[in-house]
């Protein structure tokens, strides 16, 4: 069955009438809710699996890009509290984790904090080192973004396509490297849980622990098999982890 177009920020990958938790998974450069639609058959009963789409990919391509953290996630928070109350727990990887870090300060303001908040294949907030790839010249971006695993090279090599994609990931990069949180932001308190990719070649595992410094709540650190783009690496078994499935703890009833 075709899949009705749905407007707005996010999708709903899988539905839920009255859910316990809303698990909000956000994307990386480049991507669009699509990524996370392999998770819906790991999910427990009860929770709802909500992707955010970023603007100019998937259903809302030709639409204006936004190259900024804290205006993305502004958008996203908006259209989260206008939905019925649930915990929530927030998932983003690369460029998504620092949007799912800076939505968890922005619901925890208004007095909706997270359930918890889950990072993958991204430094702590202000500690990025590679901030020039989204101007890079087109073979050094190309070539970069194959290396990371996260871009065919049939794609790469196909003009038309570059051209076609290039604008997304160009202003997702941007976001990324201009992203400093704001100097009065208080800490979390909510649970924070990493995830490393083995063998990424942008993250290495020593940096992540200072994402410990954004909570004053309990921290945990997460290696998996998989290189920078290791969410296709069981994801099952990932999922599992976040909802606390593997310890008994699952959201569903």
């Amino acid at each position: 069955m075709r899949r009705q177009r749905e407007e707005g920020w996010l999708r709903r990958l899988v539905p839920c009438e009255r859910p316990a938790v809303r698990l909000v998974c956000f994307p990386h450069s480049g991507g669009s809710a699509i990524a996370f639609e392999q998770w819906a058959d790991a999910l427990a009963p009860g929770v709802e699996l909500l992707a955010v789409q970023y603007p100019g990919r998937g259903d809302r391509f030709g639409e204006e890009l936004v190259c900024d953290v804290a205006e993305l996630a502004g958008h996203v928070v908006r259209e989260l509290v206008g939905l019925p109350m649930s915990e929530h727990v927030l998932f983003g990887h690369s460029l998504g984790a620092l949007l799912a870090y800076e939505s968890a300060v922005l619901l925890r303001d208004m007095g909706r904090e997270p359930e918890q908040l889950c990072v993958s294949a991204c430094l702590p907030p202000g500690h990025l080192e590679i901030r020039h790839l989204h101007q890079a010249p087109d073979d050094e971006f190309w070539d970069s973004l194959c290396a990371l695993g996260g871009i065919d090279p049939a794609i790469a090599e196909n003009e038309e396509l570059r051209e076609m994609l290039a604008p997304a990931l160009r202003s997702d990069l941007r976001a990324h490297a201009t992203y400093e949180p704001a100097s009065d932001t208080k800490r979390l308190s909510c649970p924070v849980r990493c995830y490393h990719g083995i063998g990424d070649p942008i993250v290495e595992e020593e940096q992540l622990s200072g994402w410990a410094k954004v909570t004053t709540g309990a921290f945990a650190l997460g290696v998996r098999p998989g290189g920078h783009f290791h969410l296709s690496t069981d994801p099952a078994v990932l999922v599992a982890e976040i909802l606390d499935v593997q310890r008994g703890q699952g959201y569903g009833g």
